[in-house]
Parts: C-alpha cells; structure tokens; sequence
C-alpha cells in the first residue's frame, strides 16, 4: 500500500544548515535526535520547534559521532555511541551543551591502513547496535559492519564495504536491510534474532548514478523501507518485495536519513562538498506524512561501567 504524504508542504523545522547530517532517531518517549557527524553534535528536535529557531544541543564530542542509540530512558542521558573509532557509553548532561563523557567499549576501525570513522548505526529490536564504518577518502572496499552485543564484545559482520549506512531491522529482528551507498546497493540479510548473526545476503535495490545513492533509512510498522538518496533530492518508499510505492521529492540535494513520527517524515541533509549550498541544504525537513512508526530500540549492555 502506497503511503499518504504531501511533498509540496515541506518545510524546515529548525535554523540549523548541518554539514553532515544524520541519525535521525524517533525514541519511545516521542523525542526526535539526530547527529551532525562532523562536527561530533548530538542534537534534539523539540516538539514545537520553529524554522528560525535552532535545534537543541546535547552535547558536543572532539569526535565524529556517527549516532547514538539511548541506554535507558531518553531523559536520563545515558546513550551507547558510534563515535570516533569505535562505540562508546555516552553520558550527557541534559540541556547543558557540553561535553559529553565517553567510556569505550573498542576501537574497531583504527589501526593501519586509510583513516577510517564510524558512519551511521542502529539497534536491532534485541538492544544490539550495529554500526558501519568508512575511510575518510571513500578508499573502496575499506568500510566494514560492526555489531556490538550484549555483553559488550564487538564483532566485524560484514567486510568489503565503502560508504555502509543503515542498517534498518524488521520488527521481529529477522530481517536486516544494509547500504553501500558508495556502490548504489541495498542487500537485505536473513538474522537470527538470537545470535544476531546475518546470513543469506542477496540484492535488495540497486540504484543507477543518476537517481542518486542509498543513505540512511528506515522501516515503518508497515514493513516499507524509506531510504534517502544522497545526491538525488529524494526519498524513497520500498514495499518488503522492492517495489518502489512512493518518490518523495525535497529540496535538499544532500538527504541523508529519514525518520517517521505519525504526522511526519523528518529528513536531515548535508552541505558538505556542496560548493554552493541551497536555502535548504543542510536543513532537517519536514513532510506531513501518515506512515506509522517504529520508534527506535533502546540499546542494551549487560556489562557494568
């Protein structure tokens, strides 16, 4: 079924024109965030936020953070990270903008060869996070998928990717969609929800040059895929058998993920590498829409620390 929205009603929902973009988060409690990874920012969208007003800042990290998945409560200020490196516990302090304190669980993408961050992460319904890392210069085949379990250990999953971002997970955790949007590729994976190993890896989408590349995404309580399309001002809705049900135009040539609230679909946007940015390059967009939502996992360590 083809969702209900309305493109031409789209506006942004904050001052804020981000460099990079990311991670939006819809948390159980109905509070958005998101992430300028670049600039290492973790910011949320009030509820009543304006267009000439800024979003809220969390806190500010000297590292790129790639996204955050809440420890507890969203209020409590407790987050496990994918940041800099590797993941971390992140602890702000609410409202106070500063820095936050990280503990670190591992540092999987340094060490020799190109410099590598992590890129976009999630959790599965299980409270596991998976996150993907990428060189800084888009080196091919240098990014890899990193799943962080329970009891904190860190697993590599998937190797010889480029630009990986997602995942996106299905409600019951068996089924796991991954881009490479270096490559224009999604695959989907079979998962066992009890391991969390994936396994029987096969094309899902494959997007050309001109329709853009496969950024961060989405699964709605329908089980549709939204996905944005860096580079082709755009996001699109995918039925469970890759049927395209909606093309969803914005006026950003950067959309870089998507989130679902009930009313609305969010989408942040980058200005990074845009020699001339537009009025809405960078902005987190707003488009009314009635897909219902899955708010985000919480994530779950059982270690103490």
């Amino acid at each position: 079924m083809s969702p209900t929205l309305d493109a031409d009603a789209v506006r942004a929902v904050a001052s804020d024109r981000l460099e990079l973009g990311e991670g939006l988060r819809l948390l159980d409690d109905g509070t958005v965030v998101l992430v300028d990874i670049l600039a290492g920012h973790l910011l949320r969208l009030a509820p009543q936020a304006q267009p000439d007003h800024p979003l809220e800042l969390i806190t500010r990290l000297r590292e790129p953070l790639g996204a955050v998945a809440p420890l507890g409560p969203p209020d409590a200020g407790q987050w496990l990270a994918a940041v800099g490196t590797g993941f971390a516990r992140l602890t702000t302090d609410a409202g106070s903008g500063a820095g936050g304190a990280l503990t670190w669980l591992a540092h999987p993408a340094a060490g020799t060869g190109p410099r590598r961050r992590m890129n976009d992460a999630v959790c599965d319904p299980s409270g596991r996070m998976w996150g993907g890392s990428m060189a800084y210069d888009n080196t091919e085949g240098a990014g890899c998928l990193f799943r962080v379990d329970l009891d904190g250990t860190v697993t590599e999953v998937v190797t010889g990717l480029t630009v990986p971002n997602g995942p996106a997970f299905t409600a019951d955790g068996t089924t796991m969609y991954l881009a490479d949007s270096a490559r224009g590729e999604i695959d989907v994976f079979d998962v066992d929800p009890h391991t969390g190993n994936p396994f029987g890896r096969r094309p899902f989408a494959r997007l050309s040059p001109d329709e853009g590349s496969p950024d961060g995404m989405v699964i709605d309580a329908l089980g549709r895929l939204w996905c944005a399309l860096w580079g082709g001002f755009e996001v699109r809705c995918f039925a469970p058998d890759a049927t395209v049900l909606a093309s969803v135009p914005v006026p950003a040539a950067q959309p870089t993920s998507v989130c679902l609230t009930g009313q609305r679909l969010l989408v942040t946007s980058a200005t990074v590498g845009l020699a001339h940015p537009g009025p809405l390059d960078g902005a987190v967009l707003d488009i009314p829409c009635t897909a219902p939502p899955v708010p985000t996992p919480r994530a779950v360590l059982t270690q103490s620390g």
